[in-house]
């Protein structure tokens, strides 16, 4: 019996070989490469720069406060490696209009040269019940985390062709794996960028160009600070069952997975759960990915069965709360 199970393996590897054969791209090298980051004047864009800068890449930075931008600026640039390295800074809303984004990259462009690498990091979360969000709102998260990536990659993609060579890295975050309490206009938005992300990198593959999909979860950023003010209690109490994560430390990661080409980028043990469970049909850099998800799938969807009983055990404690609450407030 362990023979023929062995067999089955052996054979399932040697067909998804040859039906599907997998080359791991040649990491990108970032020493005088031209990375631009969106959304790089605070949080996780920050430490991406910074990251990207230490390894001796030229750094656009790209949003909509020109304060924000110089002061991230000078913090990026103490982590120079040589004297020839700069940081350009550009103030631009890259959700409003694509012919302005378009003449923004150009500018960059102009001044540093082709774009190597273009992190998608500008993003914003707002969290409540669905029916107390402002409707605006909604199509508010999709123009800022939907549109703001598909503007500076449809800016970019041409000249990466035309050199066979780049890198494009969307940042989702881990509620664009899973929906969750209180994300029903934040999570869709995230969800949109692995669609695009899947479809983007079947396009461009023959150009050597690949595509990075990350999902950090919650981070110590201002963005995530601001976002707890409003945040439903229900939501509060599912994201306290994870660890806060430090923003050089996805930064880091993010970075790593982007330099060798992977197509998912997952932080910490949750993260590599969710990314094998949704994994679908998503592609893989090697082989040993795509195993490694075949064989965990079973595992860690019984895992995460665990997971969502515990959050459906959440909403409904906080639901009989206010309902207790309420009754005792009309009572008085």
């Amino acid at each position: 019996m362990l023979l023929l199970a062995a067999a089955f393996l052996v054979a399932f590897v040697l067909l998804l070989y040859m039906v599907s054969p997998l080359i791991s791209p040649k990491p990108l090298k970032l020493a005088g490469a031209h990375v631009v980051v969106t959304g790089g004047s605070s949080g996780i864009g920050k430490c991406i720069a910074i990251e990207c800068f230490k390894q001796g890449a030229f750094i656009t930075l790209v949003a909509r406060d020109e304060g924000k931008l110089l002061q991230a600026k000078k913090e990026i640039e103490k982590h120079s490696i040589n004297d020839k390295q700069v940081v350009l800074c550009i103030s631009v809303d890259i959700s409003k209009d694509y012919r302005q984004v378009e003449n923004v990259i150009k500018q960059a462009q102009e001044k540093l040269g082709p774009v190597d690498m273009l992190v998608n990091c500008a993003g914003m979360s707002v969290a409540g019940n669905f029916e107390e969000i402002e409707i605006g709102t909604f199509s508010r998260l999709m123009e800022v985390n939907y549109l703001g990536s598909v503007y500076p990659s449809r800016a970019v993609i041409s000249t990466m062709k035309e050199r066979r060579m780049g890198r494009i890295v969307f940042v989702s975050s881990q509620a664009g794996q899973i929906g969750l309490f209180g994300y029903t206009a934040y999570s869709p938005s995230k969800f949109a960028l692995r669609g695009l992300a899947e479809a983007l990198q079947m396009e461009v593959k023959p150009y050597n160009i690949y595509v990075t999909v990350a999902y950090p979860p919650d981070t110590d950023t201002p963005g995530f600070v601001e976002e707890n003010k409003s945040k439903p209690l229900e939501t509060k109490l599912i994201s306290e069952t994870s660890s806060l994560c430090e923003a050089d430390h996805v930064a880091r990661v993010i970075i790593k997975d982007a330099i060798q080409g992977n197509f998912n980028c997952s932080v910490g043990s949750d993260g590599y759960m969710l990314s094998s469970l949704t994994c679908g049909m998503s592609p893989v850099t090697t082989i040993t990915e795509g195993l490694q998800q075949v064989v965990t799938m079973g595992l860690f969807r019984t895992i995460a069965l665990f997971y969502l009983g515990s959050f459906d055990s959440i909403v409904r404690r906080c639901m009989m709360q206010k309902h207790n609450s309420h009754k005792a407030c009309k009572t008085d």
